[in-house]
């Protein structure tokens, strides 16, 4: 636990949402279960082993005196989630949770929610994907896959996209995102399809062609959608919804699969499209292994795109 306590001991004051302690990546032998975030004004600790309540009072001490030495007078606001065997619990352990909790990130504005669930609004790894996004999207029809809460659809169009068709089988998820565009200052250009992506191929075919293609879905959803299966259906889709020369973002955060396996599968089912890069994963992520680590891949139509359209 010393590497977490050291990370916390050298906190620096920052207005955006960001990961401040990465033991997942095993650059910390011995911290592999944690992981430190900032939400601010919130910090959230979360372990992926069951802790003693010793162990918790020890860090609330660390945070609690760095938060005096950069935030002298303020409150200290902290959750804890244990993850394990499939199931989050999740306590405040001193101050509270804003309600609305709203947090930046390089100019936007999102809703976030630490005390529900396990997935908070905002996945803070897809930091630079975000930001190739905002890059890439003036002038593009962009169609954003399994959309949560539409954090992509908010930066491209702050990019200057024209249009963007966000699609996610959860109302929940996509209720956050429509109230994440007024947020930012977004009155049109978005849509949101409530639906199963595999039901809706005819409707968001004939929504296109598009000029980027996010698609970034959870890598094991029992009842939804798993990698390992499933992702190959997506790709096979890729060609036909690609007008010449467009981008598609292919995210994957599985550490069993490595960018090997997503690359095989688009020379199998989309070989005309054509592998540019990876994003590189924010600094404060770095894995033991890259194979591990979540993987962002960019593709690009040709020029001349085949004809037919999938229904």
């Amino acid at each position: 636990m010393q590497a977490l306590l050291d990370a916390i001991a050298l906190i620096e004051p920052g207005s955006d949402a960001r990961r401040v302690f990465h033991g997942r990546g095993g650059l910390h032998p011995g911290c592999e279960q944690w992981t430190l975030d900032a939400f601010p004004p919130v910090w959230l600790l979360t372990s992926f082993q069951p802790v003693p309540e010793e162990t918790l009072a020890v860090i609330h001490t660390a945070l609690a005196a760095r938060w005096d030495v950069i935030a002298p007078g303020e409150p200290l606001n902290w959750v804890f989630q244990c993850r394990g065997e499939g199931q989050a619990d999740t306590r405040l352990m001193a101050g509270n949770t804003p309600d609305p909790h709203v947090v930046t990130e390089h100019g936007a504005r999102y809703l976030v929610h630490l005390l529900k669930g396990q997935n908070h609004g905002l996945f803070l790894d897809m930091a630079e994907g975000r930001r190739w996004v905002r890059a890439h999207a003036a002038g593009q029809k962009v169609l954003n896959l399994f959309a949560y809460t539409c954090a992509f659809s908010v930066v491209a169009l702050q990019g200057g996209a024209k249009q963007v068709v966000n699609v996610d089988m959860s109302a929940g998820a996509m209720a956050i995102g429509q109230q994440n565009h007024p947020l930012n200052a977004l009155k049109e250009g978005a849509s949101f399809l409530v639906h199963d992506i595999f039901k809706t191929w005819g409707k968001i075919t004939r929504g296109g062609p598009y000029g980027l293609v996010i698609v970034d879905p959870p890598s094991h959803q029992k009842g939804s959608f798993v990698a390992s299966h499933d992702y190959i259906k997506l790709i096979r889709r890729l060609p036909d919804l690609l007008r010449p020369e467009g981008r598609v973002l292919l995210c994957l955060n599985a550490p069993q699969l490595s960018p090997a396996f997503l690359m095989d599968q688009m020379q199998a089912a989309a070989p005309e499209l054509v592998f540019e890069e990876r994003l590189a994963n924010p600094a404060v992520f770095a894995d033991v292994s890259q194979d591990r680590s979540l993987k962002v891949l960019v593709y690009r139509a040709p020029a001349v795109v085949r004809a037919g359209a999938a229904s």
